[in-house]
């Protein structure tokens, strides 16, 4: 990284706020019949952002439904004032994988580098199947929105090698 990028991100926030939403309609009705349901992703991108001393606000298991993924965009941002949302999951080629339908339309400012060297990073770890990967990053009112496939290895390669790098230094300029 030259000398005026390392500069410029020193200006950027070091501790942000974040929501983490799990889409999973299985986990989502488990939660409902009032049994624990596992949520190993969203376990595990709480522990990063913590580990790297940000906060989580909001952490919520929701089904895969446009009209649900919306409105919890929404309660994060305004009801619990986060910088930064992640959705986990839902982002799948079966019709009920909806999450990127969802939040891509309401995108102010889309950012198509995320989802490009997501991808890029995903085919060095699991090959030609990081075809059928699907990663959306952009602003909505100011807050930055993710979208990242719900399988543990994505959550942790998407937060550690680009949320986490570049989040703040994002965040900085949205709020401008």
């Amino acid at each position: 990284m030259s000398a005026t990028s390392e500069e410029h991100k020193k200006e950027a926030p070091t501790k942000l706020t974040f929501a983490v939403i799990t889409v999973s309609s299985s986990r989502y009705q488990k939660r409902i019949k009032g049994e624990k349901p596992t949520d190993i992703s969203g376990d595990l991108i709480c522990e990063l952002l913590k580990k790297a001393n940000h906060d989580v606000k909001l952490r919520k298991i929701i089904p895969d439904d446009i009209l649900e993924i919306r409105k919890t965009l929404t309660d994060a941002i305004y009801e619990h004032k986060v910088d930064v949302v992640i959705f986990s999951g839902g982002t799948g080629v079966s019709k009920r994988d909806v999450t990127i339908e969802a939040i891509l339309p309401l995108l102010e400012k889309d950012l198509p580098g995320f989802g490009e060297i997501f991808r890029f990073l995903s085919f060095q770890e699991i090959g030609t199947a990081a075809i059928v990967t699907r990663a959306v990053a952009g602003i909505y009112r100011n807050t930055l929105v993710f979208c990242i496939p719900g399988s543990p290895q994505a959550a942790k390669l998407a937060v550690k090698k680009l949320i986490l790098p570049e989040a703040p230094h994002i965040i900085k300029h949205a709020k401008e």
